[in-house]
């Protein structure tokens, strides 16, 4: 078997990895893949939340347009509101001479 294996070029081996009908999530600290259902307009991530608008190259091959910015503003000023939040109170805890 090694040897069928050596006879394979690089895309024949990639071919075995390829995930169509699925996206990866652009937040860069998810990177999951989300499956959205065929012929949708938008996909959201399950595990950070991030929304994002969909084309369909054909009917199984999903590309991501961008981002929904107000959804994506919503996350970004919570999340930004819960550190600075924890910021204040770390703040306070410092201490010196």
């Amino acid at each position: 078997m090694p040897m069928e294996n050596a006879k394979q070029s690089a895309a024949e081996s990639l071919r075995k990895t390829r995930t169509f009908g699925k996206v990866r999530c652009h937040n860069p600290s998810c990177m999951g893949r989300i499956q959205p259902e065929p012929g949708a307009r938008r996909v959201k991530c399950p595990t950070c939340g991030m929304e994002y608008r969909l084309y369909w190259v054909n009917p199984t091959l999903p590309r991501i347009r961008g981002p929904v910015w107000d959804v994506n503003k919503e996350i970004a000023a919570k999340t930004f509101a819960e550190k600075e939040a924890a910021g204040r109170i770390a703040g306070k805890k410092k201490g010196g001479k």
